[in-house]
């Protein structure tokens, strides 16, 4: 995995999942958050592929800078075109890709957690918070 920090936007899977964002046509980009976000929620009790979950985190940073106390998403490695306003309703779809991200049979959690890295799952934590409103 090309990685160079801990942020969600601080690999190649998405800073290529950026470009996807950018790519989609104006008024479908929540389309492809969502896409991103049930793809690793309908993995279900699989083992979750690290690139789904790397997509799906950086979809959740982007939902998140648009709620009460999110962070605006900053890095030159993020979308280049405005998102517009993202529906609340991509909030839960979100969370429970968090949740599925950092549950059992996750390949992103297994490698993190072999290199020691408790800030980025903190980071992943504080994005969950942020989108239910905690």
């Amino acid at each position: 995995m090309g990685t160079w920090d801990i942020g969600p936007f601080d690999n190649d899977t998405a800073a290529d999942f950026s470009y996807r964002v950018d790519e989609a046509p104006d008024g479908e980009r929540a389309d492809v958050l969502l896409a991103a976000f049930r793809e690793v929620t309908d993995t279900g009790d699989e083992y979750l592929d690290a690139d789904l979950a790397m997509e799906a985190v950086a979809a959740a940073a982007l939902l998140a800078a648009q709620c009460p106390g999110g962070e605006p998403v900053t890095t030159s490695y993020g979308p280049k075109k405005p998102l517009g306003v993202l529906p609340g309703e991509l909030r839960p779809q979100a969370v429970a890709a968090l949740d599925r991200i950092l549950a059992a049979d996750s390949e992103l959690l297994e490698l993190w957690e072999e290199s020691g890295a408790d800030e980025w799952k903190a980071g992943v934590l504080r994005l969950r918070e942020v989108l239910t409103g905690a």
